[in-house]
């Protein structure tokens, strides 16, 4: 099971955007996909429609037996596609010594990992056990980066927070940065995506995400992001497209 996990320092770059368009695009081709909702906010339980209660799902899975949590709380929103709900008390877990809590994701996974070809994490924008919990976890990072001067800042962080965790693994985690929001008439858009290009030449996504105001209509509907909006969709199309390539893994593999 490939797991992708979708994060950032700063918030409102297009996370669970691209987890809800990535995970319904691979649900529609055969691949049996399930979602994390890491973030306490739990935007991607709500653009799910699948109620978030304390006690339940990923709060659980680092309080609880993992794999039982996986059996007991995975919802089904679509077909091919499952969540694991998340919940506000995902913030208190820094707060609260809960013993080998650091493994508790992982072995969730672990537990599924037979039943799904790819699980994608929608991570917190912050510092904490949901976020280093998931990038330990992971088999590739993707990070969304809007293109603006604020949050190029905020993928310095990230990066930080990458290299430490790869410090604590001893390995390094495959990483790959995703331009969001994108609008060209803006000298500012053009100015950061050119930036991020010249720093980063060898982990960029070749494409990006434009501005497209019906993403917000689709959390909205809660319907998948690639659905109505054309212009969006066909760059989430394209963007995995370019993952299957350069991961080596094909839907029609990971379907199988």
């Amino acid at each position: 099971m490939k797991t992708w996990a979708v994060a950032n320092h700063k918030g409102g770059v297009g996370k669970t955007t691209t987890v809800v368009a990535l995970g319904s695009l691979l649900a529609g081709r055969g691949a049996r996909t399930l979602l994390l909702d890491l973030d306490p906010q739990g935007s991607l339980s709500s653009w799910l429609r699948v109620e978030r209660r304390d006690g339940v799902g990923v709060e659980a899975l680092f309080r609880e037996d993992p794999a039982m949590v996986m059996e007991r709380d995975i919802r089904n929103v679509l077909p091919g596609l499952d969540l694991l709900p998340g919940s506000a008390a995902l913030a208190t877990l820094d707060r609260q010594p809960v013993s080998g809590r650091g493994l508790s994701l992982r072995a969730g996974l672990d537990a599924v990992r037979d039943e799904y070809a790819i699980a994608l994490l929608d991570c917190p924008p912050a510092l904490g056990v949901p976020m280093i919990s998931s990038v330990a976890a992971c088999t590739r990072l993707l990070i969304p980066v809007q293109t603006e001067f604020l949050a190029l800042e905020g993928l310095g962080q990230m990066l930080r927070t990458l290299a430490m965790v790869e410090r604590s693994l001893a390995r390094s985690v495959p990483w790959t940065i995703l331009p969001t929001m994108f609008d060209a008439r803006t000298g500012a858009g053009r100015r950061s995506l050119e930036a991020l290009r010249e720093k980063y030449p060898e982990r960029m996504w070749t494409g990006v995400i434009p501005v497209d105001t019906r993403l917000r209509d689709a959390a909205e509907a809660g319907t998948p992001a690639h659905g109505s909006p054309e212009r969006a969709g066909a760059a989430y199309e394209s963007l995995l497209a370019w993952l299957a390539e350069t991961d080596a893994w094909a839907s029609a593999g990971a379907a199988a």
